[in-house]
């Protein structure tokens, strides 16, 4: 069972990072190592998720303004950015469950019940998805201002952004919105625009994973052991306000640093966290 001092870190863990693009995944289950827990269990998995959820209202809180002036402005308005949301959703969809398919085919070759969410465990691929996240941030913060702008999303940006961000799904590590956002820089939309179109994403990616998680939970948790799924339900939607907290206060920070033109140094960050993720995989091995 989680203490509320393992429930308080990890809650402020994810949502000081899930909205940074340093990959909160990466940083929770660092921390989840560090204090013993196995993040590829499904009790971690969804409690990892609910976190998320905090944060994905935060999201709506700090957005909703913003969204409402460029995007719900208008009839018209609403329907273009809905269609390249779904057009984004569609293929992330297909790229991050064609990915799923195959890597469990892979790990399945020596263990008929593998999962994709076994990776969770690997701390060295969870560092190599940062190095490589980091490495897409600083090409992005340093080519941004040569890309030639583009002042509208069209459905050819939303396709490239979609698809890397199903990238982004069965690789803890590799931050989404590191990675779409910098996808964004490069096809050379403006930053607001894309900060409000890569959160809406998350918006609604969040449910959708939510609903496979909440499935697998139920498919492996003992439904006998009340106490237990009680205790896990406490600390999901405990976890979900503190995060929502956290979150809020990291993307005041995020703003102004995207705004500021200091996006390449979130890349340097991802690097520095993948040798600490290292050196903790060292520590517990």
């Amino acid at each position: 069972m989680l203490s509320f001092f393992q429930i308080l870190v990890l809650s402020v863990v994810q949502g000081a990072c899930e909205l940074l693009p340093v990959s909160s995944s990466a940083h929770v289950i660092a921390a989840e190592k560090w204090m013993h827990l196995d993040p590829s269990s499904p009790e971690m998995v969804m409690f990892l998720l609910m976190l998320h959820t905090g944060t994905m209202f935060a999201v709506i809180v700090y957005f909703w303004s913003d969204w409402r002036r460029h995007c719900f402005a208008s009839k018209a308005q609403f329907q273009w950015f809905a269609m390249q949301i779904l057009l984004a959703t569609a293929c992330t969809g297909v790229v991050g469950l064609g990915l799923k398919h195959v890597l469990e085919k892979v790990l399945r070759r020596g263990n008929p019940y593998a999962e994709v969410e076994d990776l969770f465990n690997n701390l060295p691929l969870i560092a190599g998805a940062l190095v490589a996240s980091g490495i897409l941030i600083l090409i992005a913060g340093i080519r941004e201002s040569k890309a030639p702008r583009n002042p509208d999303l069209q459905p050819c940006h939303s396709l490239w952004i979609g698809i890397v961000q199903g990238f982004c799904l069965p690789f803890r590590g590799f931050s989404r919105s590191g990675a779409t956002i910098s996808a964004g820089l490069l096809l050379g939309l403006p930053k607001q625009k894309l900060e409000e179109f890569s959160f809406a994403l998350a918006v609604v990616l969040t449910p959708l994973v939510i609903g496979h998680e909440a499935h697998r939970l139920l498919k492996y948790h003992n439904m006998g052991d009340h106490s237990s799924f009680s205790h896990l339900i406490v600390a999901c939607l405990t976890g979900m306000v503190l995060s929502f907290l956290a979150g809020l206060l990291a993307l005041k920070w995020l703003s102004r640093w995207l705004e500021a033109g200091r996006w390449k140094f979130f890349g340097f960050y991802c690097l520095f966290a993948a040798a600490g993720i290292l050196l903790i995989h060292f520590k517990v091995h």
